[in-house]
């Protein structure tokens, strides 16, 4: 749809006055958030984690991040029930990208402590994310298509009822892929013209920017500005991140950034190097740049003891990056799903 006939964001988000507020009767007393939150926090995530059985635990530091950010409001983005014993039940929490330019969403996040689960907190949480997302879209003034994303993993499909239930769909399907590495890696295989070097923080601004550019054509993807760019890399691992670097122009033509998630080894059961982010600039494509950089990662990888490299793709990815990965012997073992209302 032409953003020409659409109608102001304001309007298309039809946002409440307030997120309505999960009643009392459901026997939790209901506040925002604060960073003071986090340890408290950590415990209830660790608990909706271990009880839906996902494969991977976010670390203490993980949540710590979702309080950093100038552009979160935590008054109004976020709310936590706890019990008459003080105890944290339910949590939620409703955020934006502020780089979105041609679609701003709302990205919404939230769980159920087990033992609070079958009375109904879920759908109460997922009902005041549905408000306060509406809120933060119709705020953004940005008159271009809007998004209320929630990314569910497909290992607890309760999730996906609660939010099927509230009118989301899916509309996005994404898989985790593996290679092990105890039995050889490839060799980086050399791209004339081109030097794949170890990451540096002096390259980081040029990263970000190739990102962009490399994600422009990528669905739903949208710029990342400076600070949500530097946002969240408690689990960076900059020796495992690679940057290939044209050697006539000194431009960034490809990176892969990876993350070190050591609290995910014992839930399965092996250590792994993590590749979050792989691009490729438009220009430099076709020249194999990409499997030199995963080739580069997998053998930093099991440099350190890693028995597999990991990543995940968005199933419909436009590069035909599965295709890819799977040549290079990565193999799905899980996924996820992204459940939407368009606005």
């Amino acid at each position: 749809m032409s953003t020409l006939s659409l109608a102001p964001i304001a309007v298309r988000a039809a946002a409440p006055a307030e997120p309505p507020r999960p009643p009392t009767e459901l026997g939790l007393t209901w506040r925002a958030l604060t960073p003071d939150d986090a340890p408290a926090l950590f415990e209830l995530v660790s608990a909706v984690e271990e009880a839906d059985a996902l494969p991977f635990r976010r670390s203490l530091e993980e949540v710590v991040e979702m309080f950093e950010g100038d552009w979160k409001d935590h008054a109004r983005d976020t709310l936590v029930g706890v019990d008459d014993a003080g105890v944290m039940r339910a949590y939620a929490q409703a955020t934006t990208a502020p780089g979105d330019e041609s679609l701003v969403r709302a990205f919404l996040l939230g769980g159920v402590h087990p033992a609070w689960r079958g009375r109904g907190v879920g759908r109460a949480v997922v009902a005041w994310l549905e408000g306060r997302g509406r809120q933060l879209l119709a705020e953004s003034g940005k008159d271009v298509p809007g998004r209320l994303a929630a990314y569910l993993e497909d290992a607890a499909p309760v999730s996906a009822r609660v939010y099927a239930h509230a009118g989301f769909a899916p509309v996005r399907y994404y898989s985790e892929m593996r290679r092990p590495l105890r039995d050889g890696v490839p060799a980086v295989p050399h791209v004339d013209g081109v030097r794949i070097v170890p990451w540096a923080p002096e390259l980081d601004e040029a990263v970000r920017v190739a990102h962009n550019e490399a994600f422009a054509d990528h669905w739903g993807s949208q710029p990342r500005s400076a600070e949500a760019w530097s946002h969240g890399r408690s689990m960076f691992a900059p020796s495992w991140s690679f940057v290939a670097v044209d050697d006539a122009t000194g431009e960034v033509a490809g990176y892969l950034l990876s993350g070190r998630y050591e609290q995910d080894w014992a839930v399965a059961g092996y250590p792994s190097g993590y590749t979050e982010l792989l691009g490729v600039r438009r220009a430099w494509r076709g020249r194999g740049l990409g499997v030199a950089l995963l080739t580069a990662a997998m053998h930093a990888y099991a440099a350190d003891g890693m028995h597999y490299a990991e990543l995940g793709v968005d199933t419909e990815n436009p590069s035909g990056a599965h295709g890819l990965y799977a040549s290079l012997g990565y193999e799905v073992f899980q996924g996820s799903t992204m459940w939407s209302i368009e606005l």
